[in-house]
């Protein structure tokens, strides 16, 4: 597990009216022990927050979470504005399944780790993308002896359950949100492949198995990104945890 530096925030107050969006007062300070590498700087925090993510969930369920993981997720990005988190992959798992399906997946994107026990460096960019109906997000992680392996995927706010990642060629899947002890978890509800207008469910015989992502504070301006999918019948196929720090 790489070491987590110290870091303090000085956070704004939120003031919120019926008739206007959520906005945020005051500046955000990061001093030189935080995560990031630049010295004394000074950010202002976005006039609005984005509150998909909130509305989502529910208030309830909103006031669970710690207040970065609060911040992560209603950050309000222009269109084509990006936000990077940089951190390090500690584990990577890959079943004898798990890495062929994990190559199967390379014609559509490549959208699970290639490489069993590949550690290192990674790289998380998120992406406002109007024409994508929701948020891009594109994972870059270092692989020993090979160039790295970007993943990438939309996260659209639609659907039956109100959020799905899709990863293109038609395919994507519907997700699920909770939050369990502080943390965020999604969880695979069910595929789908779509063309123009019209989508058909692929049959549960025919999926790779349940996926579940949990996003966990750790403190220190550090998060756990862990990512599982698990077969019914093969078990676990791939499994993945890094750590990474804010911007």
């Amino acid at each position: 597990m790489p070491v987590r530096p110290k870091r303090r925030d000085t956070e704004g107050d939120f003031v919120v009216a019926a008739h206007e969006p959520l906005q945020v007062v005051g500046d955000q300070e990061r001093t030189a022990g935080s995560c990031t590498s630049a010295t004394n700087r000074q950010k202002s925090l976005p006039a609005l927050a984005d509150l998909r993510f909130r509305a989502l969930i529910g208030e309830t369920a909103w006031n669970e979470l710690p207040e970065p993981v609060q911040r992560r997720f209603s950050k309000c990005l222009a269109p084509n504005e990006s936000v990077l988190y940089r951190g390090n992959v500690v584990a990577t798992e890959l079943s004898f399944t798990g890495r062929s399906l994990a190559y199967l997946t390379r014609g559509i994107g490549s959208l699970l780790p290639l490489t069993n026990g590949a550690t290192g460096p990674a790289l998380v960019c998120v992406t406002e993308g109007e024409h994508l109906g929701g948020q891009t997000w594109t994972r870059i992680y270092t692989r020993p002896g090979r160039l790295p392996q970007a993943i990438s995927s939309a996260k659209r706010f639609r659907g039956p359950t109100g959020l799905e990642e899709y990863v293109g060629f038609g395919i994507g899947v519907t997700l699920k949100v909770t939050v369990e002890e502080g943390a965020l978890i999604f969880r695979s509800a069910s595929y789908f492949f779509e063309v123009g207008c019209w989508r058909w469910r692929i049959p549960e015989a025919l999926e790779p198995g349940r996926m579940e992502i949990t996003h966990r504070e750790e403190g220190n301006g550090t998060f756990s990104f862990r990512l599982d999918l698990t077969h019914p019948i093969l078990g676990l196929l791939v499994h993945q945890l890094a750590y990474f720090c804010d911007d």
